[in-house]
């Protein structure tokens, strides 16, 4: 179970108990599961007991306990615990490194997606977009309407948007404008230009480039990426948290959100990319495929990352 996954069930969870009259009000679209704070409980925390309360005119601490029952057979829960006053605390169960890998490998740059469901979810949920959007509400633009999304809560850059892009290139100036939240001004400063490691995009796109290269130049030793075992925690930990991530870059409507995020995952890839490969005389191993595919699946979610800000994902650089 990834964190995404995790909420959908708690969601779940929430139905269930209205449907079975166990618990009064309404079912939320969406809950909140943020990872557990220092000195918590568990891997993962949610509030949504305090959510569904108030509907249910009942205890918090009653509504936790009424989910975590329902919770607690979950595949992929390890445990479900209450705390203070109806905090949902979870316990995930361990999660392989190449169960990971085949994931974003099944995926590709959809990984982290949610599911468009039934066609008919699909089609009103693209039609109060555009309802919203023709009366400038403040959803994004609708697929297939021509016209800007609404900014009335967005900062505007210190000067026009085309010289911005003139001065900086469409992707730097895309990458301050989206990294900062939209209350706040962008920062547009030369080192949007420098190409080396002092600058986070460069630092996102080469860490992809690097994916790449590790891919063709592991053609050329004459062997593939495998999932499997590998000794990699703040990149595997980095990969699992990206759905999340974008779950809540959506919820919040805060792009900035993915901005440092990919960041995170790129800084992880460059520190683990030198032990992927075989060194001198070594033969490769069991091991380097699946460093190798862990490599691959990293580059994969930065090309996903990078293609849902807009911005371009070379293969070299």
């Amino acid at each position: 179970m990834i964190p995404a996954d995790l909420s959908r069930a708690v969601v779940r969870a929430v139905r269930r108990a209205v449907e079975d009259g166990e618990l009064g009000g309404t079912v939320p679209v969406r809950v909140v599961v943020e990872p557990t704070r220092p000195g918590g409980v568990g891997d993962y925390a949610s509030p949504v007991a305090f959510q569904v309360a108030k509907a249910a005119g009942a205890a918090p601490a009653h509504v936790a306990r009424v989910l975590a029952g329902r919770l607690a057979a979950e595949p992929g829960i390890e445990n479900v615990e209450v705390t203070g006053a109806g905090f949902l605390n979870f316990t995930l169960a361990s999660r392989s490194a190449a169960a990971l890998v085949r994931d974003v490998r099944a995926r590709g740059a959809r990984y982290g997606h949610v599911p468009d469901g039934e066609p008919r979810a699909r089609v009103v949920r693209d039609a109060v977009a555009r309802i919203r959007w023709s009366q400038a509400a403040d959803a994004d633009t609708p697929p297939g309407a021509d016209g800007p999304p609404a900014v009335t809560s967005i900062a505007p850059v210190a000067r026009r948007d085309g010289d911005v892009v003139a001065a900086y290139g469409a992707d730097a100036a895309a990458w301050a404008m989206l990294g900062a939240p939209a209350r706040e001004t962008p920062s547009f400063t030369a080192g949007l230009l420098v190409q080396d490691e002092s600058s986070e995009l460069f630092r996102v796109r080469y860490a992809h480039a690097r994916a790449r290269a590790l891919h063709r130049n592991a053609e050329h030793l004459g062997f593939r990426g495998e999932p499997g075992d590998v000794d990699a925690p703040a990149l595997l930990a980095a990969l699992a948290e990206y759905p999340l991530v974008l779950e809540a870059a959506a919820h919040h409507r805060a792009p900035e959100r993915l901005v440092r995020h990919l960041v995170t995952v790129a800084d992880a890839l460059l520190d683990f990319q030198h032990d992927v490969l075989p060194r001198g005389d070594e033969k490769p191993s069991a091991a380097h495929r699946a460093r190798l595919a862990l490599a691959e699946a990293a580059g994969t979610v930065l090309a996903g990352g990078l293609a849902l800000l807009g911005i371009d994902a070379p293969d070299f650089l």
